[in-house]
């Protein structure tokens, strides 16, 4: 192909996109300085590609630019993980952290080492569109790392209930299926909405949540257990303590009276078993009394993910075992 001067590029331009007025404009613009119009015709080829890139702000304000929808994302958390296959996604992901156990489809991706301990190297050899991480869990210094290396972050930081369906409305949009999460977390906002109706002037038992055994270790009002504590009627009997996951002894645990305990473990039959050899040798335990000691699958309740409402159901029917949870509400 033959080459075109800056002048006879400048004709070839107008004949191709003017031609009507092309003799005209080329006789006007003739005088312009050849650089000059090149640059403009470089800003009018290239501004329809440069404008097509989107940003998003994530949950710390930070500016995220995507040039197209994400298409390999690399998820950083379980919790993460749940949320992309909860929108449908899962095709789109190349990499996940280590106990992404839900759904079962999720074990066999890529890892890419503990959430708590990335590896960069990993993730960047999966040569991600965009990774997706959680300030609950991600050091600082991995997202940085992975900015450095030309990966965009997507960060997120739901800490209560209602904060997690915002966090799975955010990442439909990043994602380019804003129509299908919109339907989706309606539903499940519904869900929390029947659970408040029900559990509307019931009362509100003390209760302890023990998200470990040996030691017993308990949750203050800074976790998303507090918050599903408080949505599904009952009253967090730790959420005052100065310490996020407070140890607690069984002089502690007397001094509470609590009215129910949930334990909460990865290990329901062996952890609850532990646990109860200890608490039922304490009859004066109100939850003992009355025989209100009950386990919970700790995935349902510990990750800021979709089940989370599956986890505030659960636990609504352990506070509130009075209501008569099959009718419609």
């Amino acid at each position: 192909m033959q080459s075109l001067n800056p002048s006879g590029f400048k004709d070839f331009f107008l004949k191709q996109y003017y031609p009507k007025k092309s003799s005209f404009l080329m006789n006007k613009l003739r005088p312009l300085h050849n650089s000059y119009f090149s640059m403009l015709i470089i800003l009018f080829l290239f501004l329809p590609q440069l404008s097509y890139a989107t940003v998003y702000k994530d949950s710390l304000g930070r500016d995220v630019t995507l040039r197209s929808v994400p298409v390999r994302i690399v998820s950083l958390a379980p919790s993460i993980t749940e949320m992309i296959y909860f929108l449908g996604l899962g095709d789109r992901l190349v990499g996940v952290t280590s106990f992404s156990s839900f759904p079962k489809e999720a074990q066999d991706k890529p890892k890419v080492g503990a959430y708590t301990d990335i590896n960069i190297e990993k993730v960047i050899s999966l040569n991600p569109d965009l990774a997706i991480a959680t300030v609950d869990g991600n050091k600082k210094e991995d997202v940085e790392m992975l900015e450095e290396a030309g990966i965009q972050v997507y960060v997120i930081n739901p800490r209560k209930v209602n904060q997690v369906l915002d966090a799975l409305e955010r990442l439909g949009e990043v994602c380019g299926v804003t129509d299908r999460v919109k339907t989706l977390v309606a539903n499940l906002r519904e869900r929390i909405l029947r659970i408040g109706k029900a559990v509307e002037n019931k009362g509100n038992p003390g209760v302890l949540l023990l998200i470990n055994v040996k030691p017993f270790m308990g949750v203050n009002r800074n976790t998303i257990h507090n918050d599903l504590i408080r949505l599904a009627g009952g009253r967090n009997l730790t959420g005052d303590r100065s310490i996020t996951y407070p140890k607690l002894n069984i002089e502690d645990i007397i001094r509470e009276r609590p009215d129910i305990i949930i334990i909460s473990s990865m290990e329901r039959g062996r952890d609850f078993e532990k646990a109860g050899k200890e608490l039922f040798r304490w009859p004066v335990l109100p939850a003992v009394q009355k025989g209100c000691v009950y386990s919970i699958d700790s995935d349902l309740i510990d990750r800021a993910a979709p089940r989370i409402v599956n986890g505030l159901e659960k636990m609504a029917r352990l506070i509130h075992p009075e209501l008569d949870w099959d009718e419609p509400r």
